[in-house]
């Protein structure tokens, strides 16, 4: 029987490990992000084909969502998460060395496919070490995550400004994130196995069609969270640029404001969740970013604007973690199936809500556009009391601890 010591130690690496899954995940996708131009020169690919290539990815990223992340349940979320994270290394690799548009494709698909099961794997098991732990810790790994990206793109970055060519830098890029895979796997929290998932609503007494109506309300409020973070990717600098005349340089401040303040927000969010709650945390943040967001589209000016895209990020920071957590503490038998379920949809988010705010500002101007994501943030805000409804009695005990096992 193991000591109490003994017990802290290996929840302390277990954390480590789940860390260092969103860590790996943020970087391979920025290394990934960064080195896109350099791919569509490599390959001499027109803007349709680049489409195609990236519409691959998109696609492989579904299937593993919505489909292979639901594996987690009977296979458990430690055993997927390695499996996922090596595969996330070796196809980052094996993408930089295809040499014709159609097997780039091809391995882009498989490179997706891999970084959309790792998505749900590790929250998964970051819900599970979060349970073990006995306080809200899913922020931190989220903003692991977010600094994964960032460091990434630098890596990305660094390997073009010195002609590296793509193959070497996903290779060795890849190769970094095998290392990490293998600090992951022996470190990684054991799933505990609990059997196939039940079919009913489990500790409130509804049946699956419930269930099924709150998971995918869920996965509304991520997807419009999403829409905002891809507003903030595609059309701050536009919207920076062409709208208000700033340089271009100064355009690109909309998004470094937008990432750094989601990254802050996501480093304060578990200590801001235990003092406050998940739903006030939720009220609050969409608040924050539809005031913020909004307010800098009514100044009209470029300071402002920059702003609010922080404001909008640090908004946004905190509501899809605290969505994941109670999505997967609702039934440990389902967290896979739900958690795919919600990621899944909120996604389509990420993806899609550019596209619409691109076509409404065809219509309407992208300054009246750039007012859909300030208008789902206020739904979001208007919408997290049902959080309260959906958390059980032990998350609720859980999201009041402040502090970690044996402190």
């Amino acid at each position: 029987m193991e000591t109490g010591s003994t017990g802290r130690r290996r929840l302390r690496r277990a954390r480590t490990a789940t860390s260092l899954a969103f860590l790996l995940f943020g970087t391979a996708l920025g290394v990934w992000t960064a080195r896109i131009p350099a791919i569509k020169e490599k390959l001499g690919l027109s803007d349709g084909g680049l489409t195609f290539v990236l519409l691959s990815f998109a696609a492989g990223c579904i299937l593993g969502l919505a489909l292979l992340g639901r594996a987690s349940d009977r296979v458990g979320s430690s055993r997927l998460l390695v499996v996922a994270a090596v595969a996330e290394g070796v196809l980052l690799a094996a993408a930089g060395f295809t040499g014709s548009p159609a097997w780039l494709c091809g391995a882009v698909f498989l490179f997706g496919a891999a970084h959309g099961t790792l998505n749900i794997a590790m929250n998964a098991n970051a819900v599970e070490v979060q349970r073990a732990w006995g306080a809200p810790i899913m922020s931190s790994f989220h903003a692991i995550y977010s600094i994964g990206g960032f460091a990434g793109a630098l890596i990305g970055g660094r390997f073009a400004h010195e002609g590296v060519s793509v193959g070497t830098t996903f290779l060795v890029s890849g190769a970094g994130v095998l290392l990490l895979a293998g600090w992951v796997a022996a470190w990684v929290l054991p799933s505990r196995m609990t059997g196939p998932p039940a079919e009913t609503e489990s500790g409130a007494g509804g049946p699956s069609g419930g269930r099924s109506l709150l998971v995918f309300y869920f996965g509304v409020l991520v997807l419009c969270t999403l829409v905002g973070e891809g507003a903030a990717a595609d059309w701050s600098a536009v919207y920076l640029r062409d709208d208000l005349l700033s340089t271009a340089g100064f355009a690109a401040y909309g998004y470094a404001a937008f990432s750094i303040m989601m990254t802050v927000g996501r480093v304060f969010g578990d200590r801001l969740v235990a003092r406050l709650g998940p739903v006030t945390l939720v009220r609050a943040g969409g608040i924050v970013a539809a005031a913020g967001l909004g307010v800098g589209l009514l100044l009209d000016r470029p300071v402002a604007a920059v702003t609010g895209f922080g404001l909008l990020g640090l908004g946004l920071s905190c509501i899809a973690p605290q969505v994941f957590s109670i999505v997967g503490s609702r039934d440990a038998q389902r967290s896979g199936r739900d958690l795919s379920t919600v990621v899944s949809i909120g996604y389509v988010g990420f993806l899609v809500g550019p596209i619409l705010i691109g076509a409404a500002a065809t219509v309407v101007g992208l300054s009246a556009a750039l007012w859909i994501p300030v208008i789902l943030a206020a739904l979001v805000a208007a919408s997290g009391g049902v959080m309260r409804r959906s958390a059980r009695p032990t998350e609720r005990t859980a999201a009041r601890a402040d502090s970690p096992p044996g402190s």
